[in-house]
């Protein structure tokens, strides 16, 4: 349920307010824009007298939300929310180009391809150390080692980075993580949505190729709940009978997310594509989209990577892709 308070409501009068309903058992969460004032309740509002709210001198409406998903929903929070990750920001009108491969592979690696990426505009630096992998032959990562490289790389050129954790276990290790990734395989492992959602750490939660929008953005759910809202939304691709692709990067999530939720949405076409030509071009869709970020996969010598080589792109093709990009914006937001 959300109530919307009239103008010119003092402080002392949402403070009153916030109590009475906190008497009641409900969560308060307070959405202050320039023309109007969003109280959102979360709990048990079947109780509640609606018309005796409406009537109060203080609120202008109530309603009721449907969906299952309250702190993730646009009703409950109508701003945008801005995600700030060491430095980066990300959401209300803030793009983040980020950037990286898909592994850590040594230290002359990633540490080369960050200082490329940065110099080409990239905000945040990507990279694994941890993987999930269909094959248990293939390659999974540096672990450990992997994650150190990633920090030595983000200290020597100021870079955040976004890297992906593969279990609750992992959480203590990753306190020097700017943005925590979560994969699709991991968007429905609740037990470690709600570890997450106890952090302050910023997450980056990806949509799973067989998952809806509205699965998404439960998932999200289970992280706010906690208390940790500093989530951003991540479309990949989903599956369909198309096997040209890995997945179907499905575009139009980005104007339908920014329609039910006030979390920022990026793209990685990267993931959805099996070739190096058609992240480009879809990376340009999704930013003439609405997109508020892009993740690139990007190697020094994508023929010889140990992981999704094929969907990696070199730093001189990243450095053009980025002009690109900046290009579409400058055109979408005239």
């Amino acid at each position: 349920m959300i109530a919307i308070l009239k103008p010119n409501v003092t402080d002392a009068q949402i403070k009153s307010l916030s109590a009475w309903f906190r008497a009641q058992g409900l969560s308060v969460h307070l959405s202050r824009g320039e023309y109007q004032t969003v109280m959102g309740l979360i709990g048990d509002t079947s109780k509640v007298d609606t018309e005796l709210v409406e009537g109060l001198d203080t609120v202008q409406s109530v309603m009721r939300i449907s969906e299952p998903y309250k702190s993730a929903n646009r009703k409950f929070h109508p701003l945008d929310t801005v995600v700030s990750c060491g430095g980066a920001k990300i959401g209300g009108g803030n793009f983040a180009l980020i950037a990286g491969p898909c592994s850590v592979e040594s230290e002359a690696q990633i540490v080369g391809i960050a200082h490329s990426v940065k110099s080409a505009g990239a905000a945040i630096l990507r990279g694994g150390a941890f993987h999930l992998r269909t094959s248990p032959y293939a390659f999974q990562g540096l672990q450990q080692e992997g994650l150190d490289l990633l920090v030595r790389a983000k200290e020597q050129t100021g870079l955040p980075i976004v890297t992906e954790i593969v279990s609750v276990e992992q959480l203590p290790l990753f306190d020097r993580v700017d943005l925590i990734q979560v994969s699709g395989r991991n968007m429905q492992n609740f037990d470690l949505l709600r570890e997450l959602g106890k952090t302050d750490k910023p997450i980056l939660l990806k949509r799973g190729p067989a998952n809806t929008i509205d699965e998404l953005l439960m998932s999200a759910e289970h992280i706010m709940a906690g208390g940790n809202e500093r989530v951003v939304l991540c479309e990949q691709g989903i599956r369909t009978f198309e096997t040209h692709t890995r997945t179907t990067l499905d575009l139009s999530a980005i104007p339908a997310l920014h329609e039910l939720t006030h979390l920022p949405v990026v793209v990685d076409p990267s993931r959805a594509a099996l070739s190096a030509g058609l992240i480009a071009p879809m990376a340009l869709a999704a930013v003439a989209a609405g997109a508020d970020g892009v993740m690139i996969e990007v190697h020094n010598d994508p023929s010889y990577a140990l992981c999704d080589g094929a969907q990696s792109i070199t730093p001189d093709a990243f450095t053009a892709l980025a002009k690109q990009i900046e290009a579409v914006r400058r055109a979408v937001v005239q």
